[in-house]
């Protein structure tokens, strides 16, 4: 071993162990790595940047994106409405979310699936306050095993496939891989409906600001338009909308006539409701229903923005009404909602007399805000990034995501130029704006990603992994032929979490391949050895973009990943040895 592959080991051992006590934030370990790996002369610096070039950097910023974009639509809420009461567990969740995102990884990217299920996986945790950390790493891990059955679901599988053409003159086909990876899939799945139980309890995404600063009792004024698919429904299925964190406290019909409706009351086009409670609850009930905000900007160019602000001392709005003050013409904002800590908003929201310490909802053009509130008198809240008021098509998000996974399934471009695109055009279409497009992006992840990629491939550039090859074709000269076959699985599963699992096939692949020759076996199940460990890294979150992609929204630690991710590792060493002996014999 040469003192440059001696330094790759170390710098790389380092980085783990540093990554594993968690002293340090991870996208500073990786910037570390980074510059130690540039000073010790292992990483060329004209090729220190080049991760932030990877495909992997984009794929994850663009996914991220693009899951951002679907979760504004308010179609994840029509998707999970029809389950959303029965999976109130992270045992049902994961038993969904999972089997669904492993099926779809077998007909598409991993990727692609995880990124489509990410939002409705955050829904669902909100909603039932199960904690999304216990759901994130089983979804991603499923999607790692639902691309192993077919021949497109991941690269390593596309990889073989090419190194048995070289070798025996015939590549596997598109559902070669099913027996082996529909067994590993099925038992995994079981297990991980169990096995979330050993992810630690304690962690959390970053809070959004909807969690933190959540405000109940906004009473709001919405109109019911005749083209709603709510007219002759129940009070009470609008209230089914918020599942509990909104309701109807009035009902006024015929302009002026005010009553207080029950559940049973059939609703009227043109109906106003007043409705109470947080602002994406009434959200949701815009969408879900179609209802009209009172009052809303018309005839504005430029974007709307709804923002909440808390009424100061010295405001010109204390001790007067929207009615009396006519914010629209003076201010050029419009009242959506009013909160007030204790006391619950019986007025019409336009004759409310505005005291101290009001927290109200407006409508304010981008382009006066902060000066309009500032003329108001008013402080801003954290931005919520909410969209009240906002009519946008739900077509445009569905229509982004449908052509997106169209072009995934076909292989009509490369998959990072597929998901950019994506993400541009939620931009675009107006879907996100471009400040929540940048806010949607987990930039540590980018920055540990970036930084470590040229770290990893010193393994590479510094042959160390040829030492590990030569290792490992000696150590299989004197294991039974099984043995054999689970040796290359656990080095390929070892490896990928530090080379891309492409590389890791490239470098394995003629290894399986050699020892096969060796002795005298069939190369075919030492290759499929190689998808399968290639495929399966559970180990770390860098070795695979979907581990990677929900690192940030989970806030997992890099320990936490072998937490749950051994245990299945060794259940895939076992059972995918048997099944791949099984289905392709030594012998054949």
């Amino acid at each position: 071993m040469t003192l440059q592959q001696f330094m790759a080991f170390a710098l790389v051992g380092i980085v783990v162990a540093m990554l594993i006590w968690n002293r340090l934030r991870f996208d500073v370990v990786a910037v570390l790595a980074l510059l130690t790996g540039v000073f010790l002369g292992l990483v060329p610096a004209k090729e220190a940047f080049s991760g932030f070039a990877d495909d992997i950097v984009i794929i994850i910023a663009s996914a991220l994106i693009v899951s951002a974009g679907i979760a504004r639509s308010g179609v994840i809420d029509a998707l999970v409405r029809p389950v959303a009461a029965k999976l109130s567990t992270p045992t049902r969740q994961i038993a969904f979310l999972c089997g669904s995102v492993a099926f779809m990884s077998a007909l598409m990217k991993n990727i692609g699936a995880l990124a489509i299920f990410l939002p409705i996986t955050m829904q669902l945790a909100r909603r039932h306050r199960t904690g999304a950390h216990r759901v994130l790493m089983p979804m991603a891990f499923a999607s790692l095993m639902g691309g192993l059955m077919t021949l497109v679901g991941t690269s390593p599988n596309i990889i073989v496939s090419r190194v048995r053409t070289e070798i025996v003159g015939k590549p596997f086909s598109m559902f070669d891989y099913l027996p082996v990876g529909l067994g590993i899939t099925v038992v995994g799945l079981l297990f991980l409906m169990v096995g979330w139980r050993l992810l630690p309890q304690d962690r959390s995404g970053a809070r959004s600001a909807e969690e933190t600063f959540a405000v109940e009792n906004y009473a709001s004024e919405m109109r019911l338009p005749a083209g709603s698919s709510f007219v002759g429904r129940t009070v009470g299925d609008v209230e089914a909308l918020a599942e509990g964190e909104a309701q109807v406290i009035g009902l006024i019909r015929e302009r002026f006539r005010r009553y207080v409706p029950d559940r049973h009351w059939t609703l009227l086009a043109d109906d106003v409701l007043v409705l109470e409670g947080d602002a994406p609850a009434l959200q949701r009930l815009v969408q879900g229903a179609s209802l009209e905000p009172l009052g809303v900007l018309e005839g504005v160019e430029g974007e709307l923005l709804a923002v909440e602000a808390v009424v100061t001392p010295d405001s010109p709005l204390a001790g007067h009404s929207d009615r009396n003050l006519d914010l629209r013409g003076r201010f050029g904002v419009s009242l959506l909602a009013v909160s007030r800590t204790g006391e619950r908003i019986a007025r019409r929201l336009h004759h409310v007399m505005f005291r101290e310490g009001d927290l109200m909802l407006l409508q304010v053009p981008a382009e006066r805000y902060p000066d309009a509130l500032a003329d108001a008198g008013l402080i801003p809240l954290a931005e919520r990034r909410l969209q009240i008021g906002q009519r946008r098509p739900v077509w445009v998000p569905v229509g982004i995501l449908v052509i997106t996974m169209l072009v995934l399934g076909f292989h009509l471009a490369p998959l990072a130029v597929t998901f950019l695109a994506a993400a541009a055009a939620m931009v675009v279409t107006g879907v996100l704006s471009v400040e929540d497009a940048y806010h949607a992006v987990e930039w540590p992840i980018i920055i540990l990603l970036a930084a470590l990629i040229p770290v990893s491939g010193t393994l590479e550039s510094t042959g160390a992994t040829q030492v590990i090859s030569t290792l490992l074709a000696d150590a299989a000269r004197g294991l039974p032929a099984v043995a054999c076959v689970t040796l290359i699985m656990a080095a390929a599963m070892a490896v990928t979490p530090f080379l891309n699992n492409a590389a890791t096939v490239l470098v394995m692949a003629p290894i399986g391949a050699g020892v096969a020759q060796q002795l005298g076996l069939s190369p075919d199940p030492f290759l499929m050895a190689v998808a399968v460990g290639a495929g399966s890294d559970f180990l770390t979150p860098i070795g695979h973009q979907c581990n990677t992609l929900v690192m940030g929204p989970g806030g997992y630690r890099f320990g936490d990943y072998p937490r749950l991710g051994v245990p299945l590792s060794l259940i895939i060493l076992t059972l995918g040895t048997w099944l791949i002996v099984t289905f392709w014999p030594l012998n054949g």
